[in-house]
């Protein structure tokens, strides 16, 4: 399945466009900024065990955290890892870049 905006001629024209200045970018100049999180309280909330016995786990107890990395991309390599206690918000995010 693909978008159907991409048969119209002004999108067909500028994918074109986007096509043939792809061969003139530098790869190694580029940097993505990529950020992802988790919670320390993220514990399964299923689990397998075998029929007629009861399943047994662990979780974390205590003080529970959202736990946000942030690294810098480029094509052969993570640059700049900054790994915080807490979301991501606009402070944060000035402060690195």
């Amino acid at each position: 399945m693909a978008a159907g905006e991409r048969d119209r001629p002004d999108v067909a024209r500028r994918r074109a466009q986007w096509a043939k200045y792809q061969g003139q970018v530098e790869a190694e100049r580029l940097v993505f900024i990529d950020e992802t999180w988790t919670r320390t309280d993220m514990a399964p909330l299923r689990g397998w065990a075998p029929r007629g016995h009861r399943l047994h786990a662990r979780v974390p107890h205590g003080r529970w955290k959202t736990m946000t990395f942030l690294a810098a991309l480029r094509h052969d390599r993570i640059d700049a890892p900054w790994f915080i206690e807490g979301p991501i918000d606009g402070a944060s995010f000035r402060a690195y870049v």
